[in-house]
């Protein structure tokens, strides 16, 4: 017969935990996760009132094409990509030379804060007059001064050596002193607000502030393809960091420019140069002329020779074009020679071989791309290397190309002049002064003519110099946020809520995790699903209320044991003899409660109107003399066993006056041998005689896991009720009472639980309080 199908109150032997009993098993403890939901509120409020704001700032700007506005399209242009490199700009612009021209001309290694009760804030610039002496290159080690601003004057502190200062009237420039700094007071109003405030001046190294400067910007491309640039800095003060993007936009900015016009100023430095050369040349060709027709007496030339003389003027047109060109390219050679790897070349100067001027523009472009890729990346770089071997073949292409065009001059020249002497032949009549006037004439033509072409020049470079193309469009100027981005108070106080309750269940997890005690029947149905639980029975804190001793009792504990009863009597096997059944209380060590559950158990059947009768045979520790107030050695179930003669009957013990079919046996004296003496057959007589008198024979027996008196007798008995107590028996105890039960040695084995808490047991909350007192 299953037990389990009779009575529907004996707990199923398959009922899982759910999520329900584990959140009830953490809810017991809610003031816990309350009391840590508070400390973490607070904590949070603490932490959002002093911590300090962080805002956002943003710029945006647009990098400019350098290219020329009416170039043929590119494959970039009709694949709607950019020309522009962002990741070198970007680059760049984050570069530690970009970056500390920022830090310099902001004077970024100088900060200010002011000291509160709590926090000491960092802000944008002192309230008043302030006058830095020393200069930021010179500032190598950290510096700190503060100032406390009283009704009489100022005291500076040094917080490096504790010295300090006592400047009166709060003027510093009134005051002898060393400090690095000026500072004074003389508006009254400004002054009343700043009595006993303090601000602290921090200067540090101008590399440290730029290196911490750089690691701070943020530069992203807006769009693969875009041209414009995102920077982004966080910061305490908004109005420093909208100064820093807006600088480091215009010191990048101004590098650009400063790139572009550096060709443009190579150009007008090499004109200014020849005009020195070219002028004197000019006028000593003048003069020549001029005393030559003085003292010849030239005033015209003769016209006899009319068709000659118009060949030979062609001849010497075409002369000239070519001495043009060689003087042209000898200049260019010069430069070429005398100038270093970074020097740039003049370009546009009048040379007519196109070759030779594409090679002077790439050669200038390579020196400038070598020139900014040295200033980011270092001299030793392996791309400034190779721009450094691509000037060097430039140049070596250049020399080879100008030796060449100088050889091809040379043999025109003398084709030229060959030509020319047959015209000479032609025109002999000509007087040979007049031949001598115009190769004057000519010397001055060329060089007339060589210095209104460098001056159209320089005025174009100077052009180009003063209407350089700036490097950026700017977007947007800084720009920063109206709240903080940091702390943010929605992610602080869901911070704390999570903080609060996962470090309370997480030091319950642990303390669960490590505790080994079996606190509720999903702690023994875990380990034994076969063995049913038939009862628990509540903690009693009132010690004065533990016994069933009042038949009509209402309470708690008295319903427990009710049901206790109701549940041994659906464990008990049917049979039809009507003779009295056999309950054993046993318990796997000592102090489970079996004394106290026998007891009440057999209280309780006793309350049904049947007749109970309890024997005490835990021979070796007994207790129910105590429940009683009996005395330890009254006669019992040891004399019994030991003595053939004695009656049983006459030694029964009527422990309470309201419970008139409750009898009790006492164990009698503790004797030496009790294993033997409950398997001598006395003890079998015994039963079998109080089964003829009584319904219930409620048995207290020993411990399970320290002697073997119960498995001994556990044959007579019809059910065996197993105790384990909450809180005190350990989950590992339980095995030893599944392999007895498994093996047979203990009979139809049910548990009931002891000491159970008011939040543990099963029903209390709605069923043993449902219209009943607490005690009658």
């Amino acid at each position: 017969m299953d037990p389990s199908i009779n009575n529907p109150y004996i707990f199923s032997e398959d009922d899982n935990v759910d999520l329900k009993q584990e959140f009830s098993k953490y809810l017991r403890y809610w003031p816990w996760f309350i009391i840590s939901l508070i400390i973490t509120f607070i904590g949070a409020y603490v932490y959002l009132r002093y911590a300090p704001r962080i805002y956002q700032t943003t710029a945006k700007m647009k990098i400019l094409d350098e290219s020329d506005g009416l170039e043929l399209p590119t494959s970039a242009f009709v694949f709607k990509r950019t020309n522009i490199n962002l990741e070198n700009e970007t680059e760049i612009l984050t570069s530690y030379l970009i970056v500390e021209r920022v830090a310099k001309k902001l004077n970024l290694n100088t900060n200010f804060f002011e000291e509160g009760t709590i926090q000491t804030s960092l802000i944008g610039e002192l309230p008043f007059y302030y006058d830095q002496i020393i200069h930021g290159d010179s500032i190598e080690n950290s510096l700190s001064y503060a100032i406390d601003i009283k009704e009489n004057g100022f005291e500076i502190i040094n917080l490096k050596t504790e010295r300090s200062f006592s400047i009166p009237n709060h003027n510093t420039l009134e005051a002898t002193h060393n400090l690095p700094f000026e500072i004074k007071i003389e508006n009254k109003q400004l002054l009343n607000q700043n009595i006993g405030k303090r601000y602290i001046i921090k200067y540090g190294s101008l590399k440290s502030r730029a290196l911490s400067l750089k690691n701070k910007i943020q530069v992203d491309a807006i769009g693969e393809q875009s041209d414009l640039l995102k920077m982004t800095i966080k910061g305490e003060s908004r109005e420093r960091s909208e100064m820093i993007l807006n600088t480091l936009m215009d010191v990048f900015n101004e590098d650009g420019i400063n790139d572009r016009q550096s060709v443009s100023k190579r150009t007008i430095d090499f004109i200014n140069e020849r005009f020195e050369s070219l002028a004197e040349e000019l006028d000593s060709i003048e003069v020549s002329y001029r005393d030559f027709k003085q003292n010849n007496n030239l005033v015209d030339l003769a016209t006899d020779a009319e068709l000659g003389l118009e060949q030979r003027s062609k001849s010497d047109e075409e002369v000239f074009k070519v001495e043009n060109q060689l003087a042209l390219a000898s200049l260019l050679q010069e430069v070429l020679v005398s100038s270093s790897d970074s020097g740039l070349l003049p370009t546009n100067i009048g040379l007519s071989n196109g070759s030779i001027n594409s090679l002077i523009n790439e050669y200038n472009f390579v020196i400038l791309e070598r020139e900014k890729l040295a200033s980011s990346a270092g001299k030793n770089n392996p791309t400034v290397l190779l721009a450094q071997d691509r000037i060097d073949d430039l140049k070596s292409n250049l020399t080879r190309s100008l030796n060449s065009y100088d050889k091809q001059l040379n043999l025109s020249q003398r084709q030229l002049k060959s030509r020319n002497r047959k015209f000479v032949g032609q025109v002999a009549q000509i007087p040979q002064k007049e031949k001598a006037l115009r190769a004057i004439e000519r010397q001055q033509k060329i060089k007339q003519s060589l210095y209104l072409l460098l001056l159209t020049k320089r005025e174009e470079a100077a052009i180009n110099y003063a209407i350089t193309e700036p490097s950026i469009k700017v977007v947007d100027y800084a720009l920063s946020g109206s709240g903080p981005i940091s702390p943010k108070s929605n992610i602080v106080y869901a911070g704390a809520i999570l903080g609060g309750l996962l470090v309370p269940f997480g030091l319950f997890y642990l303390l669960f995790m490590l505790d080994t005690k079996i606190h509720g029947k999903e702690d023994i149905t875990r380990v034994n699903k076969v063995n049913p639980i038939i009862g628990e029975i509540p903690d009693i804190k009132n010690k004065e209320g533990l016994l069933f001793d009042n038949p009509n009792d209402r309470s708690i504990l008295a319903e427990s044991f009710r049901i206790l009863s109701s549940n041994v009597n659906y464990m008990l096997p049917v049979s039809e003899d009507q003779k009295g059944k056999v309950i054993y209380c046993t318990s796997t060590i000592k102090g489970e409660g079996k004394t106290y559950i026998s007891l009440n158990l057999s209280l309780a059947l006793s309350s049904l109107n049947k007749k109970v009768l309890l024997i005490g045979a835990d021979l070796r520790n007994p207790q129910i003399h105590t429940q009683i107030k009996s005395d330890k050695n009254s006669a019992g179930l040891s004399n019994y066993l030991h003595e053939a003669s004695f009656d049983w009957r006459k030694n029964i013990v009527k422990g309470f006056d309201k419970h008139p079919n409750h009898d009790i046996l006492l164990s009698g004296s503790i004797p030496p041998n009790p294993s033997s003496l409950l398997t001598n057959g006395r003890f079998k007589e015994l039963i079998k005689e109080a089964k003829e008198i009584y319904d219930y024979i409620v048995v207290d027996t020993a411990p399970t896991i320290l002697v073997t008196d119960t498995m001994l007798i556990s044959s007579l008995a019809d059910v065996t009720v197993y105790i384990a107590r909450a809180s005190f028996t350990d989950k590992k105890l339980l095995a030893f009472s599944k392999d007895l039960s498994a093996s047979g040695k203990l009979k139809n084995m049910a548990y009931v639980i002891n000491g159970v808490g008011h939040n543990k047991s099963y029903g209390y909350n709605y069923g043993y309080n449902y219209g009943y007192g607490t005690k009658n």
